[in-house]
This record gives structure tokens, sequence and C-alpha cells, in this order.
């Protein structure tokens, strides 16, 4: 703060500046002693002198004299030029000359100067201020002694929607409601005052001109002095955290109906109880409404069909959707309504403006009423429990202006879960085997996506004989530069518990796929979750008698279509089956590493080449280890099946099924069968970059005429930038070269890879900051980007989208 205070006073003020005056033939008339401190030149030694004979050094004569040139074509001139010192060093000074003529006199020449760090301190005083005032993204608000506002910036104006030249002396708070300008006055008086900063303070900030929308502020803000301790005023730093105060909103609600919703085995008293939480916190009128199975405690049928029961219902004001007491009235929803249309899709309905015709027509005794017509945005969610709908939660607003949003939307999908959960469960359904299968089925990926690498063929068949459902898993997971994790796993056990177990590990594989691990090291992780599993199972009870608490086998393997390497790790699973392109099938000769959960031993990885073409097959142990069968066949069995790599490859998954799995597998079976591809040369660009500061100029122009090569000319300013940005980077912060990669493929993809292991973090710069905005203009630029680590180094990656342009 000191450099950047320092900075405000203009070092071209008279009190400041060195000045001279010169005559028409450049002779000094006029000195002062500012100028005498800084060059030690004495007004004496210098009146009636030539200025290019004592203060220019000849060698920069052709330089002033292009500047005094400047300054009689222009009658003023700026610039930093070096001037003589008396003991012969010379001074870079900043100066500033302008003509000007005294009453009967020849127009003379009046030359201020200052040092030229001075100078730049004063212009960097002044960019930071500009900064503050007109890019900040902070709201910066300056209050006076009196509590009247002096100045705010552009980022106020737009989270007030008011001009800022509008706030210039008004009082403080004055557009804001009169409770949130009366605590927002009482802050500033209380850091005028004490002269206590406030740090991160969250206040209401509701305008008078709208004040049925909710604004949340994080305010900061310090007490301003002059160098003599004079309180000059407050300023004030104003984040918007409307959305994330929102957010809390929401947990802290997600939180509530946990504890409200479900308290009884009772079906509508668990209805009431979900309809009284989303009223006032969420909506302005709520109704549940299930099928009539469901409130007789039956199964409701697969396609909901049938008379719904409005059993639940909660409303502010006067008129309030509400059933009569007991079992609730029948309800008949008009075809198209969103009522209907969420019953027969099994999907919400969101639409933030309700149409005046959409209101449903209510049922055959008129019990059931419909809320006051003031109604303008409606939700409606699904009450679905294990892939059963038992009924509908419809949601309106009317007293409450502003309408509903895909946020709320997602909320009320999240209540109306548990409640349909706890609903299902007071009903004691006795159809618990098909839902439990219909619960695995959503656990597991319904579609592989998009990607590069490999084509890929997939089955789930589950044992049709065993007790409950097992825990066999597949996952097919896009990473960065174009490369692909092909993941197959198996839980130990049957039932809930496995299914459940099972959906843990698939979503803790994808969140460290996406941190780019190696094999070895996701396998190492997924072991110490697996461990902490089996704790918390055993600390509560519930493993089944006689069984493991908590087991899986897995194998995690990783394919880069450029370079057609893949790296591979098992933990106690079956290892992958590799069909080249000439037929040629074989057992990958892999480490087999302990089954997950055992801890504290390590897991391999091998690497190996696959051919464009290639089969690589991935399966639980269900395909071989039938009871009837021996491993050893039915590895022979899959190897024979596997032969023919250029067969269509959905043909040959399903001649794998058909020559191993039987009519009633005794065990669940997941089967992966991924074909190798490999990009094309001509769409990877790689250049090894020497790490120097001209490294990011040569990036720019090397991408630059590459995507001018691919017809990517439309993403040449961003990529150069991402380029720019990530080669700096590695100048700044790694050693040794650096390697730059572009990858046309369903995304541009920029890499930039180093010998360092340091984490880039994007961060948020400071106002003083002169750098730490890179890694943000990159995250603006591109649709992803991360980082991902190898023994050598790291990979900071991005990916834009192409928008179909290639050719």
């Amino acid at each position: 703060m000191t450099e950047l205070s320092e900075g405000y006073d203009d070092p071209f003020a008279p009190r400041l500046a060195a000045l001279a005056v010169l005559d028409d033939r450049g002779a000094v008339v006029g000195w002062n002693r500012r100028a005498e401190e800084l060059l030690g030149h004495s007004g004496a030694a210098v009146i009636g002198r030539q200025a290019f004979e004592v203060l220019v050094d000849p060698r920069d004569l052709p330089a002033v004299r292009e500047a005094a040139g400047s300054c009689r074509r222009a009658g003023g001139w700026f610039g930093v030029l070096k001037v003589r010192h008396r003991d012969g060093r010379l001074v870079e000074m900043g100066l500033r000359a302008q003509t000007f003529s005294r009453a009967g006199r020849v127009p003379e020449w009046l030359v201020a100067g200052a040092l030229a760090a001075d100078v730049l301190d004063w212009q960097r005083g002044r960019a930071i201020l500009d900064g503050l005032y007109h890019r900040c993204p902070i709201g910066l608000v300056v209050h006076g002694p009196d509590l009247k506002v002096l100045r705010v910036n552009r980022a106020v104006e737009r989270f007030s929607g008011v001009p800022a030249a509008d706030f210039r002396g008004l009082p403080t708070g004055y557009m804001l409601l009169p409770d949130d300008a009366r605590k927002a006055v009482d802050r500033v008086r209380q850091v005028m005052e004490t002269g206590r900063p406030l740090i991160y303070s969250e206040q209401f900030a509701r305008l008078e001109s709208d004040p049925a929308r909710e604004r949340v502020a994080l305010v900061s803000a310090f007490r301003m002095e002059d160098r003599s301790g004079s309180v000059l005023g407050v300023a004030e730093m104003i984040e918007d955290i409307t959305e994330r105060h929102r957010a809390q909103r929401r947990l802290a609600l997600l939180g509530q109906a946990g504890s409200r919703i479900g308290t009884t085995l009772d079906v509508g008293e668990t209805a009431r109880e979900l309809a009284e939480v989303m009223v006032p916190n969420l909506a302005d009128h709520a109704s549940v409404d299930l099928l009539e199975p469901v409130t007789c405690g039956e199964e409701p049928a697969r396609a909901p069909a049938g008379p719904l029961v409005r059993v639940g219902a909660c409303g502010i004001g006067a008129q309030q959707p509400g059933p009569p007491h007991g079992r609730g009235a029948p309800v008949e929803f008009a075809p198209g309504s969103p009522q209907s249309r969420c019953l027969a899709e099994g999907r919400p309905v969101l639409e933030p403006v309700l149409p005046s015709d959409s209101f449903s027509t209510e049922g055959r005794q008129g019990a059931a009423q419909a809320p006051d017509l003031g109604a303008h945005s409606l939700i409606v969610v699904p009450l679905a429990a294990r892939g059963l709908v038992l009924g509908v939660l419809t949601l309106w607003r009317s007293s409450r202006p502003d309408p509903f949003e895909a946020d709320d939307l997602i909320l009320a999908q999240e209540l109306g879960s548990r409640a349909a959960v706890a609903i299902d469960n007071a009903r004691r359904f006795t159809q618990q085997q098909q839902t439990a299968f219909t619960l695995q089925s959503s656990l597991l990926p319904r579609a592989v996506p998009d990607q590069s690498a490999v084509e890929v063929a997939l089955r789930y068949l589950p044992a049709s004989a065993a007790p409950g459902l097992g825990g066999d898993w597949f996952d097919v997971i896009p990473l960065s530069g174009a490369r692909v994790a092909l993941v197959v796993g198996d839980v130990v056990g049957r039932g809930i518990h496995a299914a459940a177990t099972m959906g843990r590990l698939r979503t803790a594989v994808h969140t460290l796929a996406s941190l780019d691990l190696e094999p070895d090291e996701v396998l190492s992780r997924l072991d110490d979750l697996v461990t902490l599993l089996a704790a918390e199972q055993e600390a509560f009870g519930e493993q089944p008698v006689g069984e493991q608490v908590v087991g899986a086998t897995c194998l995690y393997a990783v394919y880069d279509p450029v370079s057609r390497r893949c790296s591979v790790a098992r933990a106690g699973h079956p290892p992958p089956v590799v069909t080249g392109p000439d037929g040629h099938v074989a057992l990958l000769d892999l480490p087999a590493g302990p089954p997950l959960g055992l801890g504290g031993l390590p897991f391999e990885a091998r690497e190996i080449d696959l051919a464009a073409g290639s089969l690589l097959c991935l399966y639980t142990n269900g395909i071989i280890g039938e009871r009837n069968i021996d491993a050893d066949i039915g590895l022979s069995k899959l190897c024979a099946a596997l032969t023919r790599p250029a067969d269509e490859l959905e043909r040959t998954c399903q001649a794998v099924v058909d020559s191993l799995v039987p009519e009633h597998p005794s065990d669940d079976i997941a089967l992966l069968i991924a074909r190798t591809r490999m990009l094309p040369p001509e769409d990877v660009a790689s250049w090894q970059l020497t790490l120097e500061p001209a490294g990011a100029a040569r990036a720019r122009a090397l991408t630059s005429a590459k995507l001018t090569e691919w017809g990517l000319e439309h993403l040449a300013f961003s990529t150069e930038l991402i380029a720019s940005e990530l080669v700096t980077n590695a100048y700044r912060y790694a050693s040794g070269p650096a390697t730059l990669r572009l990858i046309r493929e369903r995304f541009l993809v920029c890499e930039v890879s180093d010998a360092s292991h340091t984490a880039p973090h994007l961060r948020r710069a400071r106002t003083t900051d002169e750098g730490g905005r890179g890694l943000f203009l990159v995250a603006q630029m591109a649709e992803r980007w991360g980082t991902r680590y190898t023994r050598e180094g790291k990979t900071v990656w991005t990916e834009q989208p192409l928008a179909g342009t290639l050719p």
C-alpha cells in the first residue's frame, strides 16, 4: 500500500517537479531548487548556458533533438530522456515540455522533470485506480465523512442496475430498502468511527426499485486516512454472492428435510411432511398426489395409471390447497397438463411462466382445491423410489414474484426423491427384488460417452437365480488428450449393500479419472476407499452374517490414441484379453495385485503398445467362473471368441455371450470389448520449446500456422492466448524444455508439458498484482482445462469445441 499511496502524488506537480525554463534558442533562463537537488547544478551554473551543452550527453543529442522537434511541431512533448548530473552520471528522467509566451516576448519552453522511477510509480498508481473503477469485478463504493457516496465503480453499477453517476452525492444506502439501508449506514459509521476494518460480512442489498428481487452481498470495508491521520471516508468492497447464498439456503433446506421427512411409517404423514417442508421455503403452495394403490399399501403398476389421491398439501394465504382429513379425495389432471406429462414420462416439468390455461381440472368430488389464480410459476416432480413412480409433487408460486429456476427444480427433485423413499418404505412393498435390479441398472452407464480413442461394445447380464443383486460394473470415461479410461469391477457379495458399494466405487473412479491419475494410483486410492467403507459397515453392524464386509476387484486401463500406448493395472481382477489386428489372442501378462480392501499392498501398472484395430476385452469373473465350467476352459472359450478383430464389434460381443453365458447365469456378468483407434498423424502437431522469454511468441506463431492449416482460423485468437499463457507459466515455474502439442479430434486440444510437478492454481489476482491472471484467462477461453501428472513431470491441457469445422 505504501507504493500505491505514494504513486497518487503527481511527480510533475509544481511542488515536486524539477522545473527549467528555456528561451527560444535553448538557453536556460529559469531553474528551481528541485532541479538543483536532482541534478546537482545550481541555478547560477546553468542559467544563461545552452541546455544541450550542460545537461545533455553528446551521445544522447540525436534523441534530444528529435524530442525538441516534436515539441516545436506539437506545442508540447512528454517522454523519458537521460539528463547529465553535475558529477557526470546520467539520470533517467521523465520530462514534460510545453511552450508558453509572456506578454510581448518570444515563446519560451517550460520543462518539468521527475525521476523516471517516480513517474512509473505514478502511472502505475493511476492505472490501478482506473482498473478499480472500470474493470475490477469486485464492487467498490467510496463514502465521504458525511456518509454520502463519493464514487462507485462499474461492478456496483452492474450489481445494482443503477448508473454509477447516479450514486454520486447520495446518502449511504439511499437506494436500498429501509431495513437494508439502515444496516449499511451503521456498518459504514462503525468502520469510520472505530477504524477497525470489516471483513467478509454478508449483507442483504435489496433495491427500492426492485424490492422483490433478493440480492446478497459480501462486504469488506476499511477507513481511509491521509498521511496526517485525518479521516477521508470509508471504502467498501462488495461482491455479489446472491447465487452462493441461494445455494447455501438450498443446502440448509436439504438438511431440514432430512430431519423432518420420514419420521413415521405412515404414507399420509410423510406426504404432509414433504408439503410442509416445501412451503414457504421453496414454494407458496405444494401438493402431494399419490397413485391410489400406494395409499393402500400396494405396489403401483410399472406404467402409472388410474386415479391419484391428494394426500398432502400446504399453502400460504387464505386460499390453501388442502384435502380433507383422512384418506383424501381423488384428483384427475387434464390430458397434456404438466402433472399428466410428468406421470407419463417420469420426468420433471418446469414452467417458469405459467400459462393461464394450464391449471389442472380437479377431481370428481371437487374436494381438492387449486391454488389462488395468482399462481404464475410451476414445478412438477415425479415421486419415484427404486424405479417406481408413486405420484407427483406439485409446487406453485404466487405471492413470491420471482419464478422457479433450474436450481429450484434440482432441489425439488432431491427432496422429492428423499420423500419418495420414505413413502415407499412406509408402504412396505413386496417387490424389493425387482426394485433392487432397477436401482442397479440406474447405477450403470446407460450409453457410451462420445470419445475418439476406441469403439466399445458393452454387456451387463444380471444373475437370474441368486438371491439379491451383484455389484459388477463397467465404465468408459473420456480423459484429457483424447485418451480414454476403461474400467471393469466386481464388488464382493450380493444385495443392496453390494449395489450401493458398486455405485460409490463407480463414482469414486469417475472422480479419480478426472484427476488424470495413473492406473496404479487409482487402484491405491480405491483400496483406501474400500477399507474406509468396510470400517463404516463394521462400526454400524451392517455386514451380512458370514460374508466379507466390503471387498472388490477392479481393472483400470488408460489408452492413448496418439501414442497407441495402453497402461493397465488390476486389483485381484482377471487379466484382460488382447487381440491384435492379425487375430493373435493372448492374456495380458499383468501383475495380479491384491483385491481392494486388503490395504497397504502396492499395485503395479504395465504399459503396452496396441496397434490400431486391436481388441481389448475386460470382463468380470462371472463370464469364466461358472460353477460348471473350469476357469481355464472359460478363458480358452473367451479367447476363441475374440479371434476375429475385424468383425463388427457388437457381433463379437454377442458371440462371447453366446459362447460362455448359460441361459440362466448364476453370477452377474459385465463385459466390455474395445477396438482401439489411432488419431491420424495429420491431426496431431507437437513441438519442443526452449524455456526462454521468446518461447511464448514462438508458441503463438506455431499455433497460428497449424490452425490455419487445419482450417480453424476462428480458434486462432483463443488458442494462441492459451498456448502463450501455458508456455509462459512453464517458463516461469519449470525447468528444462517444454512440449507444445495440438490435437484435432472432437475438440481442439492444446497441451503444454514440462518437467515440473508444481500444480498450477486458478486464482483471482488482486488489484495490486502485476500477474496471476494467466490461468484465469485460460479458463475463460477453454471449455475444459486441467492438469495431469506423469513420472517425468506434468501436462496442462485445454479443450475447445470445434463447432463442426472439421473437413
